[in-house]
């Protein structure tokens, strides 16, 4: 028998690096312990902030105390990634990059092509944005999988509840395909249509969709709905709170510009107000 080439064998965690312990890496270990899947957790050390104008001469002991606290909070972070991968017995290993603050989210982008699925944080209002652009960057960047992880997460991988979205766009397809490993772990999946979603008109597309994750063993409800007044994202979310969702998988929508990541209305508003964790795949 052939081993199955679409199972998640080598995940790729951005760390944490603040003052607060992210639960990204957490959640990709349980995701690991789940896969049988190595794991490597990246740790990004920092350059030392030095304005381009205007301040004038910047001593050499600041930037050294700079240097001494981002390597502090790097080697805090790779710690404590290694004693949880230890304790879930998962194999890992942990790496450190160097990056400045605007260039860490394509350094992650481009090395998470070397890996079956990407997991990042999903960023903390007012902090740094550093994780917002890792986000994005492990989205449009990579070509794999991303698993964006809201920052109130605690829980480990939990799949008893699964909400896909399906709009019969590529990016849609893509994410439910990249998605099938965990969908296939899944207790019930919930297929949801949203009537007023671009033009999606046709019954029988949702209903395409539904006979083909059967097909894979799946235990499937096609739910079309309508948005009504609100907006997608927001009629999205009250959904999955509403159905004690665990997971969401949709498509990331959005281009990239002159190495500016611009988001589709619906992907970002997820990224800055989901509730559960999501697979988005552009």
């Amino acid at each position: 028998m052939t081993k199955d080439a679409s199972l998640i064998k080598d995940i790729v965690v951005n760390l944490s690096v603040g003052e607060r312990a992210g639960p990204a890496g957490d959640f990709a270990i349980s995701i690991a312990a789940a896969f049988d899947a190595h794991i490597a957790g990246l740790a990004f050390l920092y350059d030392p902030i030095v304005p381009v104008s205007g301040a004038g001469y910047i001593p050499a002991d600041v930037i050294e105390m700079q240097e001494r606290e981002n390597m502090t909070a790097a080697q805090a972070a790779i710690e404590r990634f290694n004693k949880a991968a230890t304790s879930a017995g998962v194999s890992s290993e942990a790496l450190t990059l160097s990056a400045s603050f605007s260039g860490a989210g394509d350094q992650f982008g481009r090395l998470a092509r070397r890996f079956d699925l990407a997991v990042v944080g999903q960023a903390e209002p007012e902090t740094s944005a550093v994780e917002e652009m890792i986000a994005e960057a492990a989205l449009f960047e990579s070509g794999r999988p991303v698993i964006v992880v809201p920052y109130i997460q605690k829980a480990p991988l939990k799949l008893d509840n699964v909400l896909a979205c399906w709009d019969g766009s590529r990016a849609a397809t893509r994410a439910i395909a990249d998605a099938m490993p965990l969908l296939q772990k899944a207790g019930r999946v919930e297929l949801i249509i949203f009537a007023n979603e671009r033009g999606k008109q046709d019954e029988i597309e949702g209903a395409d969709m539904g006979a083909h994750l059967a097909r894979h063993g799946l235990k499937v409800e096609v739910n079309r709905t309508v948005a009504g007044d609100i907006d997608v994202a927001d009629a999205l979310l009250s959904h999955a709170a509403d159905a004690g969702t665990d997971f969401i998988v949709m498509g990331g929508y959005g281009h990239s510009r002159l190495r500016e990541f611009v988001l589709g209305g619906v992907t970002r508003s997820i990224f800055r107000s989901m509730t559960a964790p999501v697979l988005m795949s552009h």
